[in-house]
């Protein structure tokens, strides 16, 4: 892995990887739902739609044939955090790859026709998760978490706030947000020594200096919220406090993660699904932010079913709570975690995704082997204070289903006192 800088500073990570033919490269923006207000909820979203509909040398379908006519894909994705503009391409085709997208980067024409077209597109996009309640209950539970904070917003955006926005209000947030101090360029795989006159060439004239937008962080709220909406079963959300991306106890805190909730053999999925068949999709995860985190339980169940899925949850961490980890989970959690990060760094679009994400959240890098040494540094001590400190509040919840009364009758802070 090698970091440079362009002549204007533009920050760049480079990884050769000479055994493969392919190249992927990406243009990183620390900017997301997370650095939008009220007002501009959507709008990170919103620009990242727009940067396809078209510049003054590419139309929207010639950049789709750029990348057809050469084999590659090109997509993007907008997150809480950030933004990201990537393509995937023969090594051969790299040059072609970096002047669409840097076309499409500089030199989006914000179109008006092209603009109301595409927010038709995001309001059905709103519409279509809208309807599944197993994604609206995940947007919920962040709300409950986070309350008003900026953490909370939809990185969709809302009807109200979309409808008003025209081509001058993404231009101004671009010219706020898409600065150099906030991008990052991220390429992994097979490129020669060309790669720095390239990259020159197509991003030296980057000049928006910008202002730097401060955040703070979020206070965990442990709020209820209920969405009432007929379906077939009910769809519940936990969360709990977890840690940011930089915290030194997250790999014990992916590794807790897995054992409650995040495979096959985890003890949610044992207890709910395996044992009692009460719910098909029943699982965990654990988010990490900029100066935050958070750990959140999922299972869809029937309405009749609810409660006794909520108590076998409590009873998983109330037991974690007592006794711990054994050491077989301790020691099976860090070679799950060990697997997972080496399979995933197979290909050069996860690498890229890493090396872009690492430098623009955290501003380093760690190698695979540090990686690996940091988790099988994980003690019980750390695992047990990972319990302690994601059961030091109420759970904040949310559900989406017909009736209530399950989960207002749910305590949710059974397990603040216990001790560990």
């Amino acid at each position: 892995m090698n970091s440079v800088q362009l002549r204007n500073g533009l920050r760049v990570v480079l990884e050769k990887i000479p055994t493969c033919r392919s190249v992927s490269f990406g243009i990183w923006v620390k900017t997301g739902s997370r650095n939008e207000d009220i007002a501009t909820n959507g709008i990170s979203h919103f620009i990242e739609h727009m940067l396809f509909k078209g510049t003054e040398r590419y139309d929207a379908k010639a950049i789709a044939e750029s990348f057809d006519a050469i084999g590659g894909n090109v997509n993007a994705f907008t997150s809480k955090e950030y933004t990201c503009y990537y393509a995937k391409v023969l090594d051969e085709h790299l040059p072609i790859a970096v002047d669409v997208l840097a076309d499409m980067f500089f030199r989006s024409n914000m179109n008006a026709e092209e603009l109301a077209k595409e927010k038709n597109v995001i309001l059905e996009e709103i519409a279509m998760y809208e309807d599944a309640p197993d994604d609206t209950v995940h947007d919920l539970v962040t709300r409950a978490a986070y309350g008003q904070h900026s953490l909370a917003y939809p990185i969709l955006g809302t009807k109200e706030r979309l409808m008003p926005m025209g081509p001058d209000h993404l231009r101004q947030y671009m010219n706020e947000h898409y600065t150099i101090a906030n991008t990052v360029i991220a390429v992994a795989g097979n490129f020669d020594d060309s790669i720095m006159e390239l990259l020159e060439q197509h991003f030296g004239g980057f000049n928006i200096e910008g202002t730097e937008f401060s955040v703070e962080a979020p206070a965990f709220q442990s709020e209820l919220i209920y969405h009432n909406k007929q379906t077939e079963q009910n769809h519940i959300c936990l969360s709990l406090p977890g840690y940011s991306i930089s915290d030194s106890k997250l790999y014990a805190m992916i590794l807790l993660n897995n054992v409650i909730g995040g495979g096959m053999s985890s003890r949610l999925f044992q207890e709910i699904r395996e044992k009692r068949g009460l719910a098909y999709s029943v699982y965990s995860y654990h988010s990490s932010h900029a100066d935050s985190g958070l750990f959140t339980i999922y299972a869809g169940t029937a309405p009749k079913q609810t409660e006794e899925v909520l108590d076998l949850t409590l009873n998983v961490l109330s037991d974690l709570a007592a006794k711990g980890l054994s050491a077989d989970e301790l020691h099976k959690g860090k070679e799950q975690l060990k697997g997972s990060l080496i399979l995933s760094l197979e290909s050069t679009s996860s690498r890229m995704t890493r090396l872009g994400k690492n430098e623009l959240m955290l501003g380093k890098h760690y190698t695979l082997d540090e990686i690996i040494a940091r988790i099988e540094q994980v003690s019980m001590d750390d695992v047990t204070d990972v319990i302690r400190h994601i059961l030091s509040k109420p759970f904040a919840a949310s559900m989406v289903g017909g009736n209530d009364r399950a989960i207002t009758a749910f305590r949710r802070d059974q397990l603040v006192t216990t001790k560990l």
